[in-house]
């Protein structure tokens, strides 16, 4: 099975069924941790991230369950989060290399690759308890199956497509408001929001592609870059963070200067960017996108 609903088939069959197969995927990957255990750490948290924007979109209809499942994968990704996060600053820093402007910053941005990356072995050297929470994890994993297996729906097809074109406008409506603070802040969060929103509409628009496959298909690939740029946006407020925090992890001053000088720069032009690819993503009224969803869904059944 994939990541997408069948307009053939019951919802609540449906349903469980797309659900079921991110939770045995992450149980899986974590116990057999094919290319070891930080990328498995790293797939499981693709996993629960699709989880919760699936349950995000039925939550007009299940506001208990998704509620409380929400927390419960929520608290699953931060127990696995350290090392992953820690992974996650070199990669960035990496990134900032490539966008370096000059030869001094780029030399300076090797040292912070280096020392960032130091970091990451220590922690990972560290983790002693880490077999602990990925055996907790999975206990949860379990926890979220069973609880997945006793949430049932009215499985009318008009029923199913107005239940999913209410998800749908919720998530364009988010999307909006978080789209219109940015406009007006450059603070962090408030892009990391964005990008949540974003996050949540490239997913749904895996779950509702058969409903027009091409067209999905190519708005998922739009929305994809968007969370793409939001992503390093993201990442750049954290590395950013931590080293007002630990300003040894950018090494010297002088490395400081120049860091601090690549990412106010990177990201300027990453907010540009993001801010018109918003626009081109969230281009439609969320009123009328869903019931265009919602119709067609109702035709892909017949």
């Amino acid at each position: 099975m994939t990541y997408a609903f069948s307009p053939d088939r019951p919802f609540t069959e449906d349903f469980r069924a797309v659900g079921a197969e991110q939770i045995e995927r992450a149980m899986t990957v974590l116990n057999e941790q094919p290319a070891g255990v930080h990328e498995a750490i790293h797939d499981v948290r693709k996993n629960f991230k699709r989880l919760r924007s699936l349950y995000r979109l039925v939550a007009s209809d299940a506001p208990l369950f998704q509620k409380q499942e929400n927390a419960r994968i929520r608290d699953m990704a931060h127990n696995l989060s350290t090392v992953r996060d820690a992974a996650a600053l070199v990669e960035n820093a990496s990134y900032l290399r490539q966008h370096a402007a000059g030869e001094e910053q780029q030399l300076a941005l090797d040292k912070v690759c280096s020392i960032l990356a130091s970091r990451r072995d220590r922690i990972a050297e560290g983790e002693a308890d880490l077999d602990g929470r990925i055996e907790a994890t999975i206990v949860n994993c379990e926890r979220a199956l069973a609880a997945l297996g006793h949430v049932s729906f009215d499985d009318g097809k008009r029923k199913s497509a107005r239940r999913m074109a209410k998800g749908w406008r919720r998530t364009l409506e988010r999307a909006a408001g978080a789209r219109a603070t940015c406009e007006t802040s450059t603070e962090a969060a408030r892009f990391h929001d964005l990008r949540k929103r974003a996050q949540d509409y490239r997913m749904q628009l895996a779950l509702l592609r058969e409903a027009w496959p091409s067209a999905m298909q190519a708005k998922r690939a739009e929305t994809k870059d968007l969370v793409d740029v939001l992503g390093h946006l993201n990442d750049l407020a954290t590395m950013t963070s931590l080293i007002n925090e630990q300003p040894e992890l950018a090494g010297d001053s002088q490395n400081q200067a120049h860091l601090l000088s690549a990412v106010i720069a990177r990201q300027e032009e990453l907010r540009r960017e993001a801010l018109k690819r918003t626009e081109a993503v969230f281009l439609d009224d969320p009123k009328c996108e869903s019931r265009t969803v919602e119709l067609l869904w109702i035709d892909a059944g017949r």
